[in-house]
């Protein structure tokens, strides 16, 4: 292989790379919806309760923000406070935080391939939204107006 070949296999493995990890870190922190009717295209379960997550915690009336972390992960403390912020700025929305350290059977239960990951469940406790990564606020704050049929446009600052 000549040297001129090379380089140009060079730049284009390395142009590729950078396409694809653009195109992955876009969609980073962007809510996914789970339609009502295909949660398990995306993984996901229909419905999750408290107990399924070993919480004593009881979930919103109207949304509840669940998301799934690991004691060793840096970005999970600042997602716990955006996330626990946001639940008590709106009625009826609660937070729960899941350490999957202990738990591997939640991380093979949900697809858990990331840590932050959060799950958008309505009041009945339906998988609504999936989120990897450190959530987008503005893209949380839709998902839960949208469930909660209001409109919270000072919050999405």
């Amino acid at each position: 292989m000549s040297s001129t070949s090379a380089l140009i296999l060079v730049l284009v493995l390395v142009s590729g790379t950078t396409v694809l990890g653009l195109f992955w870190r876009s969609r980073q922190g962007r809510p996914i919806v789970v339609t009502p009717a295909a949660p398990e295209a995306l993984g996901v379960p229909d419905a999750l309760t408290p107990a399924d997550v070993s919480s004593r915690v009881p979930f919103g009336a109207n949304a509840t923000l669940v998301q799934f972390s690991t004691s060793h992960c840096a970005r999970c403390p600042g997602t716990q406070v955006l996330l626990a912020g946001l639940a008590r700025s709106r009625p009826g929305v609660a937070h729960l935080d899941v350490d999957l350290t202990h738990r591997r059977d939640l991380a093979n239960r949900f697809g858990i391939l990331q840590t932050p990951t959060t799950l958008i469940l309505d009041g009945t406790g339906q998988v609504r939204a999936r989120i990897g990564g450190v959530p987008n606020r503005a893209g949380v704050l839709r998902q839960l107006d949208d469930l909660t049929g209001s409109s919270h446009a000072q919050f999405a600052r």
